[in-house]
């Protein structure tokens, strides 16, 4: 379940709710009752460790130029 970030209206108080997609959103904030806002923020996504770019996008191939995935990983790239 994604987790949302609302803001208080009134008191200014920030807080996340754990909803699903087809919950309705808030409405009310839980300190003093008054109306709230859904906040947009950052995900915390990140790709880690060798991954899908290096074992299957960015699989070795037997062609003598530099492709792209070696210019990416710091490989000889042609200049210009």
């Amino acid at each position: 379940m994604p987790m949302y970030e609302y803001s208080c209206e009134s008191c200014s108080n920030k807080f996340e709710i754990r909803q699903k997609f087809s919950d309705p959103p808030a409405d009310r904030c839980p300190e003093c009752g008054g109306p709230v806002r859904k906040n947009i923020s950052a995900t915390a996504f990140s790709l880690k460790g060798d991954g899908w770019f290096n074992t299957g996008y960015c699989a070795k191939t037997d062609s003598p130029k530099p492709s792209a995935c070696a210019c990416a990983a710091g490989g000889g790239c042609p200049a210009g």
